[in-house]
């Protein structure tokens, strides 16, 4: 399953951008509202709960200064990548668009597509003002 957010515009070079991403305890600030629980467990990793769903550990996997980030599932049984794309508009602006990358059977994709796409475009949202 493939889900894509919409693509954001940041007053913020590429680099800049980069870097707010590489740096995981800034994802608290790009969490939904309805979020019960954040946790950096390593300088790269850190924990993550929404109201009425399982507790999500993610973990910087790769990081292509400055146009990616690539964060994974690190354990659970759920095997996916959100990955970071940045685009340089130009030295002071850059765009985002967040991906989900996951392989799920057809009943679990069916019941998680709504949340995460609705997810990813929250985290994608929230860009614009906490970058």
């Amino acid at each position: 399953m493939n889900l894509e957010s919409p693509k954001v515009t940041l007053n913020k070079s590429a680099q800049e951008t980069f870097d707010f991403l590489s740096d995981v305890k800034n994802f608290e600030a790009l969490m939904p509202e309805n979020i019960s629980k954040f946790e950096v467990l390593e300088n790269d990793k850190f924990l993550f709960a929404l109201k009425g769903m399982p507790e999500i550990v993610l973990k910087k996997k790769e990081a292509t200064p400055p146009n990616k980030i690539v964060l994974g599932a690190a354990g659970g049984k759920l095997d996916f990548s959100l990955t970071g794309n940045i685009t340089e508009v130009d030295a002071n602006t850059s765009e985002v668009q967040l991906t989900f990358e996951g392989e799920f059977n057809a009943m679990m994709a069916m019941m998680i597509k709504g949340p995460i796409s609705k997810f990813i475009e929250t985290l994608a949202t929230n860009m614009t003002t906490a970058v």
